[in-house]
């Protein structure tokens, strides 16, 4: 398993990778969301996330639009017109709200559809 470690002057937080259902950037800030429905509001933006889920050996992360990553592991409903990304399965928490995403492109909502796709081709070929 995989951890992602952030650390700052104040505190040191350790996440297993897998269990990170989505990031949400505002500004300098992002919001890491947990598959237990858990929150940490981090003083990062998001390029910083983006870089570090790139090294990974097992990258299911994808930027969505400027403000937001999510892990293609939790996704279970993307709908282009209604501009939603919906996330669940048995690890996920029934708390976590779905994402509708008003700022959002449309094109960027069409390349995750296509991109997730892809990601089930994959993983039914391995």
């Amino acid at each position: 398993m995989e951890w992602l470690k952030i650390s700052t002057a104040s505190e040191i937080v350790r996440v297993a990778v897998d269990e990170i259902v989505y990031i949400m950037a505002d500004g300098n800030y992002c919001d890491l969301v947990l598959s237990n429905g858990s929150t940490h509001n981090m003083t990062f933006q998001l390029h910083y996330f983006e870089e570090y889920f790139a090294r990974l050996r097992h990258n299911t992360f994808t930027r969505v639009g400027r403000s937001l990553i999510v892990n293609k592991r939790h996704i279970r409903v993307v709908n282009v017109p209604g501009r939603l990304i919906k996330f669940g399965g048995h690890t996920v928490s029934t708390s976590l709200p779905m994402l509708r995403m008003d700022k959002l492109g449309r094109d960027s909502l069409k390349e995750l559809k296509k991109e997730m796709d892809e990601y089930e081709d994959r993983a039914k070929s391995d």
